[in-house]
């Protein structure tokens, strides 16, 4: 017993001594953080959509993304984010603000269940300030999931807001 109970060998380990399955192992880490480079992008698109430059903003997506609000609406498709956004952003807001911007880059190796995605996520906090052409103004918070595709290109956002306040400061319902 006591020599059995001696036994140094490493039942995880390849023949080079890696450990395969610790706990630092890609295979067994679920989620992880991933490039600052993410947050970068997310703040320069950020700027982009505050400024109104919708088309700058926008290249960011791929042909088929989807833009999905915490309500259940969605827009499919990179040319109808945009024309979404252009009839929003610069036909009815006057101006927009961001402030108090929070950004967590993260890397997803293994789903956890239903719609969730492997790859990249850029989870974003920020408050805003919306001045409405029609003399209204909302604020508020928003948080927004971006998901990158292998070339670095945003292929589905979630936005999470309150939109009855903006629709109301719209004039709209």
């Amino acid at each position: 017993m006591i020599l059995l109970a001696c036994n140094n060998s490493k039942t995880n380990e390849t023949p080079t001594g890696e450990n395969k399955m610790g706990p630092d192992s890609t295979e067994t880490k679920q989620v992880e953080l991933a490039d600052n480079k993410y947050a970068d992008m997310g703040k320069q698109h950020l700027q982009e959509f505050q400024s109104g430059n919708i088309d700058a903003w926008g290249s960011q997506f791929t042909d088929s993304a989807v833009y999905f609000w915490s309500g259940g609406d969605s827009v499919k498709g990179k040319q109808n984010i945009i024309n979404y956004w252009k009839n929003s952003r610069l036909k009815q807001m006057d101006s927009v603000q961001f402030m108090n911007d929070i950004w967590l880059p993260i890397k997803i190796n293994r789903p956890q269940r239903g719609p969730d995605m492997k790859g990249v996520w850029l989870l974003a906090w920020t408050q805003f300030s919306i001045r409405f052409k029609n003399g209204n103004h909302v604020a508020g918070w928003m948080h927004v999931d971006l998901h990158y595709n292998d070339n670095d290109q945003v292929d589905q956002v979630v936005q999470y807001i309150d939109r009855g306040p903006v629709a109301k400061a719209m004039g709209t319902k």
